[in-house]
């Protein structure tokens, strides 16, 4: 099963235009865990995706099946020159637990790197038990930060230069 989700995925560069899949999925998969969607702040960025993250200088990506249906979404907002925030990395039930989640953020690590960012920081919850467990394993460390989203109680920060 691994190798057909891979070989049938397109990861595109997200439009303004896929706004509505997108935050149906954000919300769907934040319901799944007892979580709520926030668009006026936490989730604001999907008002207008282009300008929050195309035109800051990040990125923001859907994964896709071969018949455009949505799997997951990724993006990397510019906090500042050095800095990006991994934001809205979220899949569809049907596309975990496959490796999917792995290759995302493995692509989006490298995407940071190649975007001229040395850290890469993030907010989630402690009820997102298999995301926590990949981003330590991906060399997340804990962060300390005083002022957190409302459904977030957890963050975490990647040096991507570590010396």
């Amino acid at each position: 099963m691994l190798s057909s989700i891979f070989d049938n995925i397109v990861i595109r560069t997200a439009r303004n235009q896929d706004r509505e899949r997108i935050t149906a999925l954000v919300s769907n998969v934040l319901a799944e865990f007892g979580l709520q969607i926030d668009l006026e702040e936490a989730d604001a960025d999907l008002r207008d995706i282009e300008m929050s993250y195309l035109k800051a200088g990040g990125l923001f990506e859907v994964i896709e099946d071969g018949e455009e249906n949505l799997l997951g979404t990724v993006g990397l907002y510019p906090v500042d020159e050095k800095t990006c925030e991994l934001r809205k990395m979220y899949f569809v039930p049907q596309a975990r637990g496959l490796g999917l989640g792995k290759y995302i953020l493995e692509r989006a690590i490298a995407r940071a790197a190649e975007l001229g960012f040395e850290r890469i920081v993030l907010e989630t919850a402690s009820v997102l038990k298999a995301a926590n467990h990949l981003y330590i394993k991906y060399g997340f460390r804990p962060l300390d930060k005083e002022h957190l989203p409302a459904r977030a109680d957890l963050a975490y920060i990647l040096d991507l230069n570590p010396s």
